[in-house]
């Protein structure tokens, strides 16, 4: 009779632990940045607290994508016998046919670029121009990175983006997410800096990463019930 899942083993543990890892740093991550959208949007300790704040949230949210990247690499594979096996522990890997590692990779790709888009928030005054190239452009760049790890990971649970599996916890945890980089989107999108030196819309931007780093805490939180290489 073929096996109905992989066995539990250490790797099984392994991978319970790096998904607890990946769980945490998107809670915390997400947390800091809504902290950080609320200190700004109540002009609370000035702009440089605000981008502190965001910048341990980066290193949180960069290490969430590290750990599923962890997690696609890692998780037990099924044999052609029905049997599972899997690899030794891997800490990195390039899988392109793998939805799973593509969707983890994109989303890992994009808090780098945010984690630039960040590192040069704390740059000292900017021009108008060069807040736009130093800081808008990583974060469009990076908002688009992570709406593209959303398609991705919808596509690999459900066949395609649009089909809704509300029995599944995995597809509402990358719905969740998915909100979440929308919003990510429509806050970089606002946080234009206009050649007088003010932002499209201030409000939009605020309140855009406030809601959207809430939907990826929340899906964090979500994550910690998930059974990793499901």
């Amino acid at each position: 009779m073929p096996a109905t899942g992989p066995a539990r083993t250490p790797r099984a543990s392994a991978l319970r632990r790096t998904n607890a890892v990946a769980a945490a740093a998107f809670l915390v991550g997400g947390s800091l940045f809504a902290i950080g959208a609320a200190l700004s949007q109540a002009h609370i300790g000035g702009p440089r607290l605000a981008a502190v704040v965001y910048m341990v949230g980066g290193v949180f949210f960069s290490t969430g994508g590290y750990a599923s990247v962890l997690l696609a690499i890692n998780a037990p594979h099924r044999r052609r016998d029905g049997s599972w096996g899997s690899l030794p522990w891997r800490w990195w890997a390039r899988e392109p046919r793998n939805y799973d590692y593509l969707a983890a990779a994109v989303l890992f790709a994009g808090t780098i670029v945010f984690g630039i888009n960040l590192v040069d928030s704390l740059i000292g005054t900017l021009t108008p121009t060069q807040e736009d190239r130093l800081v808008w452009n990583p974060d469009i760049i990076g908002c688009l990175l992570f709406l593209i790890a959303g398609f991705i990971a919808m596509t690999d649970i459900s066949g395609t983006w649009w089909r809704i599996r509300g029995e599944n916890l995995g597809w509402w945890i990358v719905f969740v997410n998915q909100v979440g980089s929308v919003l990510f989107m429509a806050s970089g999108v606002a946080s234009f800096v206009r050649a007088d030196g003010d932002m499209i819309a201030v409000g939009i931007a605020n309140w855009g990463t406030l809601t959207g780093a809430l939907c990826f805490a929340v899906a964090g939180f979500m994550q910690f019930y998930e059974a990793p290489g499901t």
